[in-house]
């Protein structure tokens, strides 16, 4: 699986239309910027300290994931807005930067179709592991009932991993001694993780790794023959095209070729061609005329001329 040794000689940029990782970048910049525009709707309306406080209740709460069981239960959909919510400016420039880095990477090598499932996965896993961190590790549990997790680091990790399992020889950074080879990235990516698990955010450094995790699953799948983004590549095209008028549509073989066909499904010819049946033709031609021949007949008729019988 892993091949791509040196960098291709390509640039970074934000890419074309229907670019996935464009995409992805978008959607997490649009809704930071929408509840970025709502908090600042709460401060002038409240016109108190308490209004972030207030926004943070009613706004922010909804959109982040609660590891509290109950809690998720009454809100569900956390599981999927959570992953592309960001509340700090600093946070979502990290996570972007990094995202178009190993994004661009990943899908320069891969083709733009599984970049969103990585994604996805990436975050799905990390959300899960966030959650049965808090439930089961006793010095987590202490601070189950507020416990949250909001951005999206967790895909990016995946994506990062999945990069690097594609091409651990990747060279990025060529001005620095011919590159930075890619493994190395990623490995201080997880190490700095791991060393500030202890310090703070302790559920959310453990979901970054089983989004990483879930990268080299998805590669080491791919590897097998299983490419887990063919699920949701085939809802993405169905979301796509459920609007849409030019959409290629789905024709059922035994309604267009028989119930609306003009001929017959089959045509049969004959395969034994011999002077009897030509002369029981030439006679159905003398007491009936031309026009009375079937068009198995005609056929025979043709091919006995060709052949001289």
């Amino acid at each position: 699986m892993a091949y791509y040794p040196q960098n291709r000689g390509t640039k970074f940029t934000i890419g074309q239309d229907g670019n996935a990782l464009v995409l992805l970048i978008a959607i997490n910049l649009t809704v930071f910027i929408l509840l970025a525009f709502i908090k600042v709707i709460y401060y002038f309306t409240d016109g108190s300290p308490a209004g972030p406080a207030l926004y943070n209740k009613q706004v922010l709460d909804w959109v982040m994931l609660p590891a509290h069981m109950p809690t998720f239960l009454t809100r569900p959909w956390t599981l999927l807005t959570h992953f592309v919510a960001h509340d700090d400016i600093w946070h979502i420039l990290g996570n972007m930067l990094w995202l178009w880095m190993f994004g661009y990477i990943f899908q320069d090598l891969s083709g733009n179709r599984k970049i969103a499932s990585v994604f996805i996965f990436g975050a799905l896993a990390g959300a899960i592991a966030y959650i049965l961190a808090y439930n089961f590790i006793p010095p987590l549990r202490e601070s189950l009932v507020a416990a949250r997790a909001l951005g999206a680091s967790a895909g990016v990790m995946a994506i990062a991993v999945a990069a690097t399992v594609l091409a651990p020889g990747y060279r990025i950074f060529p001005m620095l001694n011919g590159g930075i080879p890619l493994w190395v990235i990623t490995l201080v990516f997880a190490m700095i993780d791991l060393g500030l698990m202890t310090r703070n955010n302790p559920g959310g450094r453990i979901a970054h790794l089983a989004g990483a995790g879930m990268g080299w699953l998805f590669m080491w799948q791919m590897e097998r023959g299983r490419d887990w983004s063919a699920p949701l590549n085939w809802f993405f095209d169905w979301a796509n095209n459920l609007f849409n008028p030019d959409r290629p549509r789905r024709h059922s073989i035994k309604k267009d070729l028989f119930y609306k066909a003009n001929k017959p499904p089959y045509k049969t010819t004959a395969t034994n061609l011999n002077q009897s049946r030509v002369d029981a033709i030439l006679d159905k031609i003398n007491q009936k005329g031309y026009n009375s021949l079937t068009e198995d007949e005609k056929e025979i008729l043709k091919r006995a001329s060709k052949e001289d019988l």
